[in-house]
């Protein structure tokens, strides 16, 4: 039987309730909890949307590698930017270092919470269009996850991880 795993990697689009799903786990699960984009601002000292303004993607993405490198500790469930599975073999040394779930609800939904959410930059304009393109090109990495859930209750997507480990 498969050990429960000691380390949990939410990844998902922006919106996808990484950050809300992996406080819960947490919780319940008595683990830690870190948010990825919380350790890249406090290691660099400048906001996610300046690192990205003064710095350029590609620097920020060498940042991101670092970060998700230096999570060492045991009982942790961490919150990845939405586009982290996608660099630096990211998605694969996640997978060798901890369990990964794809966070994965409608559309309509991430809609829903984004459009009360000002602070997220890629979403000006037509943020249903946007999800979608973001989607088609991450997917890929996404699917490389040890587990996929469409819920957006915390409380169904903890149900469905003891279940998938239970047998």
């Amino acid at each position: 039987t498969m050990t429960f795993p000691n380390r949990i990697f939410l990844v998902g689009l922006p919106g996808a309730g990484k950050s809300t799903v992996g406080q819960y786990l947490a919780k319940e699960l008595t683990y830690s909890f870190c948010d990825l984009d919380q350790i890249i601002e406090k290691n660099d000292g400048r906001l996610i949307t300046r690192i990205f303004s003064e710095d350029g993607e590609a620097s920020f993405r060498l940042k991101e590698k670092d970060a998700l490198r230096s999570i060492s500790q045991e009982k942790v469930v961490v919150a990845t930017g939405g586009g982290a599975p996608c660099f630096h073999e990211n998605m694969k040394w996640m997978n060798d270092n901890g369990f990964t779930v794809f966070l994965n609800p409608s559309i309509e939904t991430i809609v829903e919470r984004i459009i009360e959410e000002t602070h997220r930059p890629l979403m000006q304009g037509d943020p249903k269009k946007k999800l979608l393109e973001l989607l088609s090109s991450r997917e890929v990495y996404y699917k490389q996850s040890g587990m996929e859930s469409s819920q957006s209750d915390p409380c169904e997507i903890l149900a469905e991880l003891l279940h998938f480990f239970k047998n």
